[in-house]
């Protein structure tokens, strides 16, 4: 139930709505565990049930109100428990892996499709975690600028390295995928020519 603890961690660095929680979990947190909006309505109204967090109606325009979200002490120690937790990895599911497998059963230039698609998806996904990794280490990123204003217990450095960490080991998964997709082509283009030599 990771999607409850990635909310907390969110509500650690300020009290949100339910739509800044969404905006703000698709630009952050929602790099390492997706979730549509659907899913995270759902879970916020069973932490006010569980205690983890506290609503507060807020006013919205001039006619209505939204919740304002904040993490309790129960939520807050929740939180550092699961931290502490070991992690249990998901089994891979893996659709182009699996097919490059047996690439031998695809047409060439489908294959070759399959993997151009994998670069560009990866091309995108680089671009988009180099640009958080830039906005952290600027300290522009308006979710850690708001989590190293208000956060007094840990150091902001570390609060800083961390998240640094985490997005180069993104980058760098990124680039692995990419040159992988890379030798894929370049073994179709090397077996495609060894076929027509014989």
């Amino acid at each position: 139930m990771s999607l409850r603890y990635a909310l907390l961690a969110l509500l650690t660095a300020q009290p949100m709505t339910g739509y800044d929680l969404a905006k703000s979990f698709h630009v952050s947190v929602g790099h390492v565990w997706h979730a549509p909006d659907s899913q995270i309505y759902p879970e916020l109204k069973r932490m006010l049930a569980d205690g983890l967090i506290e609503g507060e109606s807020v006013p919205w325009g001039p006619r209505s109100t939204k919740t304002l979200y904040t993490i309790t002490d129960e939520g807050a120690e929740a939180f550092r428990r699961w931290m502490g937790e070991p992690v249990e990895y998901a089994h891979e599911r893996d659709p182009l892996h699996l097919r490059a497998a047996y690439f031998e059963w695809a047409d060439p230039d489908a294959a070759r499709n399959r993997l151009r698609d994998h670069i560009a998806h990866y091309r995108a996904r680089r671009a988009q975690w180099q640009a958080q990794l830039d906005a952290i280490q600027a300290r522009t990123h308006p979710i850690l600028a708001r989590r190293l204003e208000t956060d007094a217990d840990h150091d902001p450095r570390a609060i800083v390295a961390f998240k640094v960490y985490t997005y180069e080991g993104f980058i760098q998964q990124a680039d692995h995928e990419i040159a992988w997709a890379e030798r894929g082509l370049a073994l179709l283009d090397s077996l495609e020519g060894d076929a027509s030599a014989s």
